[in-house]
């Protein structure tokens, strides 16, 4: 294996890693949007709150790393997609900026019109996102973009991509819903369980029937990509991640929520990792290989280089961060906890 191929291997890794921690946070999300009104939304959004405040800032650790080995391992790649893709890219950048700021700003601020107008920010954000980082891998696996190919909406506004942007939407709202389901347990939320449940359910049939669609639209649209899907390796892929999301559902039905979360995990990143593979040896179908796009080999040794110590250094935090967040010892800041350790107060209280 080349060192470029060892990088493109590295990259999926990351997509998948994105795609299921990051996914989780905007299926979050979407599930605030879909709460309802003020009342009868308030205890799902605080659920929200409570279970993604410890760690949505480091889910987002992974589109970093993207970015970084995009642009210094691939950089033919990384010039094709951004020049061609711009518009959807640039709308899911604001989205990440308004989706933070909304959320990050709507619990601390005390009037109900400013709460109101975060938590949109926060939600719709959420649901505009990934569809529109779905529309862009979409529009790359039809081979629509190649180097050189000027911006255009027929990139990423195809039958492809719009499926793809709704598949992406759906499957963040089933991580959403399986992980909110096991935070609800671990809270004694006993309503909330019920209710994200059935919608875990819920958003599964809505992915099989896009998934169903989408393989009749690759199929005309997307074929080399359809092939890969549809035999050896990447079929193997498609029916283990098919497997897990069954095993989701059954998890689910016995409440077994823990390992629920990680079988809804494998699901996603099984499906990033057969798109990967069905689309060897293409960064671009049919037009850009791996060792096309690669960047130079000394840079690309040096790139190595580095992954292994971010996953030395970085590794470890991350799942123990995680882990930590699942068992529940982690929880936000209360305003009684801000109160006892505001400066100037002893053992006793305020001095």
């Amino acid at each position: 294996m080349s060192v470029a191929d060892l990088i493109a291997w590295v990259l999926l890794v990351l997509v998948a890693a994105y795609a299921c921690a990051g996914g989780a946070d905007y299926g979050a999300g979407f599930w605030d949007l879909m709460a309802g009104g003020a009342e009868r939304g308030k205890r799902t959004r605080g659920l929200v709150d409570h279970a993604m405040a410890p760690v949505w800032e480091a889910n987002n650790v992974w589109l970093i790393f993207i970015l970084v080995v995009l642009w210094t391992g691939f950089p033919v790649l990384f010039q094709t997609i951004f020049s061609a893709m711009w518009l959807p890219l640039a709308l899911a950048a604001v989205g990440l900026v308004l989706r933070g700021a909304g959320f990050a700003l709507r619990k601390p601020t005390r009037r109900l019109a400013g709460r109101r107008v975060y938590g949109a920010a926060f939600a719709v954000s959420s649901l505009l996102t990934p569809f529109f980082f779905g529309t862009v891998v979409g529009g790359l696996v039809t081979g629509r973009v190649a180097p050189g190919t000027p911006a255009s909406a027929d990139a990423w506004s195809n039958k492809t991509s719009v499926i793809a942007g709704l598949l992406t939407v759906a499957a963040t709202a089933f991580l959403g819903a399986v992980f909110l389901t096991a935070d609800a347990r671990r809270y004694g939320e006993r309503a909330l369980v019920g209710y994200f449940r059935l919608r875990a359910w819920g958003s599964l049939g809505v992915i099989a029937v896009l998934a169903g669609v989408g393989l009749g639209v690759t199929r005309d649209d997307a074929p080399y990509v359809y092939d890969g899907l549809t035999g050896g390796a990447g079929l193997v892929l498609v029916l283990l991640a098919a497997a897990c999301a069954l095993a989701t559902a059954g998890l689910l039905y016995r409440l077994a929520t823990g390992w629920a979360r990680v079988t809804a995990a494998a699901a996603v990143a099984l499906v990033v990792a057969a798109w990967g593979v069905a689309q060897r040896p293409y960064l671009l179908p049919t037009s850009l290989t791996v060792a096309q796009a690669a960047g130079a080999s000394t840079t690309l040794r040096w790139l190595a280089l580095v992954t292994l110590i971010a996953v030395v250094l970085v590794g470890p935090p991350l799942v123990l961060l995680y882990r930590l967040d699942t068992q529940g010892a982690l929880r936000p800041l209360t305003d009684a906890d801000l109160r006892r350790a505001a400066p100037g107060d002893g053992p006793g209280g305020p001095t």
